[in-house]
């Protein structure tokens, strides 16, 4: 995992608890993750959950979830998740994984009480770049208008998810 750390502008609603830590993921096989601490820090990465050569079917998930515990714990604690909800997979592998990624998401947040939320992809795409249907160039393009500096486009649409989630809802579920 190699994270990247940026600084941007928040623009907060008055009210909203800009003191919250709050998490954005676009899940998959190769994670995009951002994160705003307490101090209103963005850092963002990605991270991988490919199985190892001798690793069971359950061991991706099973990293997923103590790399979830890892953040919450080095960061938080996370008061709400907002991520990437897919409705549409081009494989039935991805399709799997992602099945596998959300289930361990949301067991690991009731688990914990912590609030979780998916946003669209269309809605992400059109509040990161006015279309719904963005390739993902244009993602990466947002992101480093905001002055991020994205590995790829799974860190810029973590990125984007963050910044709706703050701007939209003032980043509480």
């Amino acid at each position: 995992m190699t994270p990247t750390t940026e600084t941007a502008d928040l623009h907060l609603e008055p009210g909203c608890l800009s003191a919250s830590c709050i998490l954005a993921l676009d899940l998959g096989t190769t994670t995009g993750w951002a994160i705003r601490d307490h101090d209103g820090l963005i850092t963002s990465g990605t991270t991988s959950f490919r199985p190892g050569r001798f690793d069971g079917g359950g061991m991706r998930y099973l990293h997923f979830a103590n790399w979830l515990t890892e953040i919450d714990r080095l960061s938080g604690p996370i008061a709400a998740i907002w991520f990437e909800e897919v409705r549409r997979h081009v494989g039935t592998d991805a399709a799997h994984v992602y099945g596998g990624l959300i289930a361990t998401l949301t067991s690991w947040a009731e688990l914990r009480s912590v609030p979780y939320e998916g946003v669209p992809v269309g809605t992400i795409k059109r509040h990161a770049t006015g279309k719904g249907n963005a390739d993902k160039d244009a993602m990466v393009a947002a992101a480093r208008a905001r002055g991020f500096s994205p590995a790829d486009d799974n860190e810029a649409d973590a990125i984007a998810i963050l910044h709706w989630a703050i701007e939209t809802n003032g980043g509480v579920a």
